[in-house]
């Protein structure tokens, strides 16, 4: 045992051969069971029970490990056969159990996001001047957070977006593609009274990709009629709201006979019902999506979302001067807690104040942005 775990395990130390590791990864989930079933013996003084490392153990030998039909075997969990645990939950290290492996534009790390909100009611002109006559633009806001859950911003946006101080919430609220969803546009509009604007994602299906004359843009929704109406002229059959990963949807059928005769089947469907089928979303998020997307398609809307590009300054400011990405702490509590202090820009001329963080995490970081138009 002391020859197993004397050293600390790491690649150096691995064996080479796949099976090799595949073996000790066993023998590791068997030596781990029988401490756990050692300390949950009532002959073991209770206090062991409550030490957080073992609680960290049960934890990740939880999510690890599983064990065979028959109770004894100790099967080391894999993606495709026994499944592991999402990504938000799973411990990915037994040194900072807040931690969560992240990935983004083909980069992957473990740790934590930062997002930053700052005004931006001074844009630089082309030139990189700003107007004197306006204040600076100072960071409000700055927010630690995990992985995401899914996609950025379906769960998160909120935080990033509102001010922990609600009289200063902005009037406007501009954001990368990487934070809006319909749901967060909505609340952010009726809850706090401020404009999120962001890039809605666009329709990624194979009609939409390939322009088909059959997206899903080209059926007529009447939500007072519960009908939807094909490109040739077809009602749907059936109209079933329901629940589809947890979220309240539509599911919409164009009738089997109609379809089977339709010249254009082939082009508009590939189900083996043959038969096509629609997935809304309920009306006011249908209807936010669609009006959200008509106008970020106007040259207003692109004018105002150029003001958003300033805070990629900040966040380079906080990476180059700071060393954000290798922080000095374990822990989201410590992360989140942490103290920031706004300074004056280097020679009064850049408009954006510096960083000086006080309190972070060891695990590398990445960084996601807000500008908010306080009016």
């Amino acid at each position: 045992m002391i020859k197993r775990y004397g050293a600390r395990i790491d690649e150096w130390r691995l064996p080479k051969e796949q099976a090799g590791r595949q073996q000790l990864a066993v023998q590791v989930g068997r030596d781990g069971y029988r401490l756990l079933k050692a300390v949950a013996d009532r002959r073991t003084p209770t206090w062991l029970r409550e030490v957080p490392a073992v609680d960290v153990l049960r934890q990740v030998w939880i999510q690890q490990y599983t064990v065979g039909e028959s109770g004894r075997g100790v099967i080391w969990r894999d993606a495709d056969t026994y499944g592991l645990p999402p990504g938000r939950t799973r411990i990915i290290s037994p040194y900072d159990t807040d931690a969560r492996y992240s990935e983004k534009r083909g980069r992957s790390w473990e740790g934590y996001k930062v997002h930053f909100s700052e005004t931006c009611d001074n844009t630089p002109a082309d030139d990189g001047s700003t107007d004197p006559t306006l204040p600076p633009n100072l960071i409000t806001n700055v927010v630690t957070t995990q992985r995401r859950r899914g996609r950025l911003g379906d769960d998160d946006a909120e935080p990033a977006t509102c001010s922990p101080t609600a009289d200063l919430l902005p009037a406007e609220h501009l954001m990368d593609a990487g934070y809006p969803s319909t749901a967060n546009l909505l609340a952010c509009r009726t809850e706090h009274q401020v404009r999120l604007i962001a890039p809605m994602r666009g329709d990624s299906s194979r009609h939409a990709r390939t322009n088909s004359p059959y997206a899903r843009t080209a059926f007529t929704i009447d939500f007072d009629q519960q009908r939807a109406t094909c490109p040739q002229g077809h009602h749907s059959a059936t109209w079933n709201p329901t629940r589809q990963d947890g979220q309240d949807v539509i599911v919409v059928s164009l009738p089997l006979s109609a379809c089977i005769t339709c010249p254009a089947r082939t082009e508009c469907t590939r189900s083996q019902q043959r038969r096509r089928h629609l997935t809304l979303r309920p009306r006011h998020l249908h209807e936010a999506l669609h009006d959200a997307r008509a106008e970020q398609q106007t040259d207003a809307w692109k004018q105002t979302y150029r003001a958003r590009a300033g805070i990629e300054g900040t966040i380079h400011q906080a990476t180059a001067a700071t060393g954000i990405h290798q922080a000095r702490y374990t822990g989201l509590k410590i992360r989140a807690t942490g103290k920031w202090a706004l300074l004056e820009p280097a020679g009064g001329e850049s408009g954006i104040p510096a960083v000086e963080r006080t309190g972070a995490a060891d695990e590398l970081t990445d960084c996601d942005e807000g500008c908010g138009q306080i009016q």
